[in-house]
């Protein structure tokens, strides 16, 4: 199975990798908008004004510019290691065993709207770029993304279970994939609290089982029986209900 995990804005330092090589990554077929995208970021960081416009960012954010500058020299680490927040510290990477890492590795994917997707063991850099973000000559990365992400991912030969947010979802559709909503238990209603905390704890039920889930309704014995309760609500949507 693939369990496409939506990225974060904040992303870990440093990294014992090489410097990118967009070779080495997985789902090859996208190095060419790959490297359009890390040529434009490395550009645009040389006029930081601009690039904080671009981004959406602050002045007090010029480090994530200096990250953008320095793409094609900065270390590298597993994409797994290299995304954090509420989503990841859910996951809690470091507290896998070698086994379920292997797993990890094998199972789990990453939104990104530089790299389009990533698998978890992918060696990549620090960087700052939203799915929501247009940049200067390129204009926005939903044009970009949308033939040759969505070709990608729909010719994945897999169960995929979708756990992007909307700007990432919206980068590419996957039609045969199996999408997770977050929903209160009383009200039935998606919710934005704790929604990333929700699908890590999901990610990591996921990993941890020995046996690769091969279908839905392996999905949902899976996280019943690590406490989650994961209802089918149509052929290719689940309710993950708290």
């Amino acid at each position: 199975m693939l369990v496409l995990l939506p990225p974060s804005e904040t992303k870990s330092d440093g990294g014992s990798g090489p410097p990118l090589d967009l070779d080495t990554l997985s789902f090859p077929e996208l190095s060419p908008v790959r490297e359009r995208l890390v040529s434009a970021l490395v550009t645009l960081a040389g006029d930081v004004p601009a690039s904080l416009a671009a981004l959406g960012l602050t002045e007090r954010q010029s480090g994530e510019v200096a990250r953008n500058a320095a793409l094609r020299e900065s270390a590298t680490r597993p994409a797994l290691e290299r995304y954090t927040g509420v989503l990841y510290d859910a996951l809690d990477v470091a507290g896998l065993s070698r086994a379920e890492r292997r797993r990890a590795d094998a199972r789990l994917a990453v939104a990104s709207a530089l790299f389009g997707v990533v698998r978890a063991g992918d060696p990549i850099p620090a960087y700052r770029l939203s799915g929501g973000s247009t940049l200067p000559g390129l204009g926005g990365l939903r044009a970009l993304w949308q033939e040759a992400l969505g070709k990608t991912l729909s010719t994945v030969d897999e169960v995929v279970l979708d756990l992007r947010s909307g700007p990432y979802a919206n980068l590419a559709a996957i039609p045969h994939a199996v999408t997770v909503r977050v929903v209160s238990a009383d009200r039935r209603l998606a919710i934005s609290h704790f929604n990333k905390a929700h699908k890590g704890r999901l990610a990591a039920a996921l990993v941890r089982a020995p046996r690769e889930p091969g279908s839905v309704r392996s999905v949902v014995r899976v996280a019943a029986a690590a406490g989650l309760r994961l209802e089918p609500t149509g052929p290719r949507t689940l309710d993950l209900v708290v």
